[in-house]
């Protein structure tokens, strides 16, 4: 585990100005560039509060050859915020460094560290909070890069709050209160699979339930769960952690990911003899699950009793609830709408898609200071899911392709990613150019 080694303690009357006067970046910008040539802290309290208040998910110090960019990612796109003289940057680094516990007298090979950052007033939750900051040093042609990653444990996810349709909630509680087998969440880095599996954590912790994790690293802390993290370095890897946590007599286990065929032997082996096993897979969809389990060296007989549901999900951005217009679609985008969801299963199609597509509207943000003038605010999920059922086991025996398993999966009624992002289309929460942008299908 990554050891908090240092702490700071924004000021209320920073927090009071951010409050205030930060409604974007351009205001952040200003705020920043106003106190520049205060005290070095001031100055680390004004960057991390700010993007903070802005619900940023990463803070990155990019030096260039006369000085160094800033800029923040927020809803999973970066923004560039300001430039910061190199002379103010070397003492900003070197703070930076002392907080989260790297050494200053490196600077030709990568560190890694955390600190935390304890704020009172920002995000109006009426207490004192601590968020994590995990830090990254890395060298560069022009000095040192730095990224700092927010680790608010406020932007963990109920279940309800994933952007599941009902029909998915209801499937999703239906397999998680299964007392064995295995749940994999596919989907690329930063498709909010961790943020999916501690919703589903949340949902089923009690004090009658044992719930283990192996991760790497270790993201957010949760009470009341036992949390471990790989240390290749030392030997403790996904297997052995894994190895050893089926000694605890745990109910519920959740494996960071799964890379290897150790892991995913040992991970099956577990949801065949009574766990509940939760885990990830870089697959580019549900169907993808099997053949990545198959091409780690996995045996189809193991997996098509072991699994129970494979998931895969990306993040779309929602359309600005300050600047939006409704408009009516384009002639190319009723093709769309009505091609795509035609297949849905009937009582889907009927619940969501207009049986006159001529009186649709849509939604469109324009723009504003709120929403950093890009027309999106926040992200929510969109998702497709595989139940294996008698039928599906009896394929994936066979080693079936991806075409196949998305076939029968199809005919069992799942919806597909694009399609249930272009539902969320229908409902006025994100726009098609940003499903097509996240989910375009082949």
């Amino acid at each position: 585990m990554v050891k908090i080694t240092g702490k700071i303690e924004i000021q209320k009357e920073i927090e009071k100005k951010i409050e205030k006067t930060v409604e974007g970046i351009l205001d952040l910008k200003k705020l920043i560039e106003k106190n520049l040539k205060e005290n070095i802290t001031i100055l680390l309290s004004f960057i991390l509060a700010g993007a903070i208040h802005l619900s940023s998910s990463d803070i990155h110090l990019e030096p260039k050859e006369k000085d160094v960019k800033m800029r923040i990612r927020i809803d999973g796109m970066l923004h560039d915020v300001l430039i910061i003289p190199s002379e103010i940057y070397h003492f900003l680094l070197s703070r930076i460094k002392l907080l989260a516990g790297l050494k200053l007298n490196i600077h030709n090979r990568p560190q890694d560290g955390s600190f935390s950052v304890v704020l009172s007033l920002i995000l109006k939750k009426g207490k004192v909070k601590e968020i994590e900051i995990r830090t990254s040093a890395l060298p560069t042609d022009y000095g040192e890069s730095i990224v700092m990653r927010i680790l608010d444990p406020e932007s963990l996810r109920s279940i309800e709050e994933l952007g599941l349709r009902e029909d998915l909630l209801e499937l999703f509680k239906k397999e998680i209160k299964k007392p064995n087998g295995m749940i994999l969440v596919t989907g690329p880095t930063g498709s909010g699979k961790t943020t999916t599996l501690y919703a589903f954590l949340k949902y089923l912790k009690r004090p009658e339930i044992k719930i283990i994790t192996i991760e790497d690293p270790i993201e957010y802390r949760l009470e009341g769960i036992s949390q471990t993290e790989v240390h290749p370095e030392k030997g403790y890897d996904f297997a052995n952690g894994l190895r050893a946590i089926v000694r605890q007599d745990p109910d519920v286990i959740l494996v960071g990911e799964i890379r290897d065929l150790e892991t995913a032997q040992i991970a099956i082996q577990a949801a065949l003899t009574g766990h509940l096993v939760f885990s990830t897979l870089h697959t580019n969809d549900a169907a993808g699950t099997i053949p990545r389990l198959v091409s780690l060296g996995a045996n189809p007989s193991n997996i098509a009793p072991a699994i129970n549901l494979a998931i895969a999900q990306r993040l779309v951005r929602k359309v600005c609830p300050k600047c939006f217009i409704w408009r009516t679609p384009t002639e190319e985008e009723k093709e769309l709408l009505k091609n795509q969801l035609n297949d849905l299963p009937e009582g889907l199609k009927k619940k969501y898609l207009p049986e006159n597509l001529d009186t649709l509207q849509i939604k469109e943000g324009r723009g504003c200071k709120y929403c950093n003038f890009c027309g999106y605010k926040g992200r929510v999920g969109i998702f497709e899911a595989i139940v294996v059922n008698d039928e599906m086991e009896n394929l994936i025996l066979k080693n079936p392709s991806i075409p196949e398993i998305k076939k029968l999966a199809k005919k069992h009624g799942m919806v597909t990613m694009f399609q249930d992002g272009l539902i969320k289309v229908l409902l006025g929460i994100t726009t098609i150019e940003e499903v097509e942008r996240v989910a375009k299908e082949e």
